[in-house]
């Protein structure tokens, strides 16, 4: 029996956490579409952000769909070069992040090739879905930022042609099962990873400065960490490993268990475009406090807010929290699958009909 399933290539350049998790989702959430996903696995940035339309050369050569969806780590005007059999399909471009906001490592070459690859998607794509109105309008903002340094020949409008064609659409996060254990609410959480563009050495200084007023809390620590010990978490483990009652990347269940046990999930980060660790531990229950910046501005209220690298101000205000507890954990059901999925499918029927260049009504 001929199969009358409308076909979707999805191309995602960079299999880290939330991009794996994001195309787990959308493959098993909507299976009334024929998928073909392809992946590279979340390693050699640099090589990745450029070099997926050859890696991928062969493997594309033939494939045929209705629609594609590449994320924005796709080289997708290289991509459609490449590959005329699939320049001509209606095409979303997915911003999970945007190289215009996002921190420059140390040891990292400071370029304006990742930024330019992603503008070249956007105006190559027939639509462009951002996960957050804050990645949206920094890519915009440092898009027109870039570009207006160049000396000549930039066309007009470049900011509207882009804007016309985009949408919000969050990753659904998975809100854990309700914890079987009693909340601790002087169990504080990190679940970021122990990278640089989390900032993890104000965490390491506010907890340490919080120990020294004599609160009393424990800390889980959680996330994935880079082979070689990084020096905020050693500090953490040498100077109040009494506290410590989680360390390491765990296992889904033993992390959902932590989460509907923790009181307060803290973040210190540099970026963040969506923030999906800190939204599924606050659908869990815990409250959140984090940077008054980022995508956050546009998730937690005010009182779960504190001056992005205050190391004084964070640890005053969980000082405070613990010793005369913390706000409720903010309302965040309008990232749940309930409520997402019937944008996502609304976008998906639209555009494996052919909707190019009509962008739903934007959240943000």
């Amino acid at each position: 029996m001929p199969n009358h399933r409308k076909r979707i290539l999805l191309l995602s350049a960079y299999r880290a956490d939330s991009h794996a998790a994001w195309a787990d989702w959308l493959t098993t959430a909507f299976d009334a579409f024929d998928w073909k996903l392809l992946e590279l696995p979340g390693r050699h940035f640099r090589w990745r952000i450029r070099g997926n339309p050859i890696s991928w050369l062969d493997h594309l050569e033939g494939v045929e769909a209705d629609a594609v969806i590449a994320t924005s780590m796709v080289d997708l005007a290289t991509l459609r070069g490449l590959q005329p059999h699939l320049a001509a399909l209606p095409t979303l471009y997915y911003v999970h992040e945007n190289q215009f906001a996002y921190p420059l490592g140390r040891q990292q070459v400071d370029s304006v090739d990742p930024q330019m690859v992603q503008i070249y998607a956007a105006l190559a794509a027939d639509r462009i879905a951002f996960n957050s109105a804050f990645n949206r309008d920094s890519f915009l903002d440092g898009m027109e930022s870039l570009l207006g340094r160049m000396p000549d020949a930039v066309p007009a409008g470049l900011r509207a042609r882009i804007q016309d064609r985009s949408e919000i659409l969050p990753v659904p996060i998975q809100p854990p099962p309700a914890a079987g254990a009693a909340r601790d609410p002087s169990l504080i959480l990190w679940s970021h990873r122990w990278e640089y563009d989390k900032a993890p050495e104000i965490f390491a200084q506010a907890m340490q400065r919080l120990a020294a007023t004599g609160a009393d809390f424990r800390l889980a620590l959680l996330g994935a960490r880079p082979a070689q010990t990084p020096e905020p978490l050693q500090r953490l483990r040498e100077t109040l490993g009494d506290r410590i009652i989680a360390d390491g990347k765990l296992p889904r269940s033993a992390y959902d268990a932590l989460l509907g046990r923790a009181g307060i999930v803290v973040s210190t980060a540099l970026h963040e475009f969506q923030g999906l660790a800190i939204l599924e531990a606050t659908a869990a229950g815990a409250t959140p406090l984090v940077p008054d910046a980022l995508a956050y501005r546009e998730q937690y209220p005010d009182a779960c807010r504190y001056p992005q690298g205050d190391v004084d101000t964070l640890t005053e205000r969980l000082r405070v929290w613990l010793q005369h507890g913390a706000p409720p954990a903010p309302d965040v059901r309008a990232w749940t699958p309930e409520r997402l999925e019937p944008d996502w499918q609304g976008m998906l029927d639209d555009l494996v009909a052919g909707g190019r260049n009509r962008a739903r009504v934007s959240r943000g």
